[in-house]
């Protein structure tokens, strides 16, 4: 989140006197103006909207990603904790893609 805010203040798409709303209960280290807002999606439309986006725009990864790693079955479960997806990562191992925290709860 750091690193998007920072891109769009550069790209001029964020200007620092806006605020950023940070969906959950812990605000990062931004160089604007943050507010944290639990469950932010279900209360503010352009949360929700962005959520869609990035679910969407993730998604459409993790099937590109499915080419290079085909023994995990990225194009079938996203990434998402599947029952399918934990058997492929105790079979191959993690592979470069795979979150080092998403990883330890295995």
């Amino acid at each position: 989140m750091e690193l998007a805010v920072a891109d769009m203040i550069r790209r001029g798409g964020l200007c620092l006197t806006e605020v950023v709303i940070v969906d959950g209960n812990t605000l990062p280290s931004l160089p604007c103006k943050a507010v944290c807002v639990t469950g932010a999606d279900a209360k503010s439309a352009n949360v929700a909207a962005a959520s869609v986006c990035a679910k969407v725009v993730r998604d459409r990864m993790m099937v590109e990603l499915a080419e290079k790693y085909p023994a995990y079955g990225f194009d079938k479960h996203k990434g998402y904790g599947t029952k399918a997806h934990m058997d492929a990562i105790r079979a191959h191992g993690p592979c470069e893609i795979h979150r080092k925290t998403f990883i330890r709860r295995i």
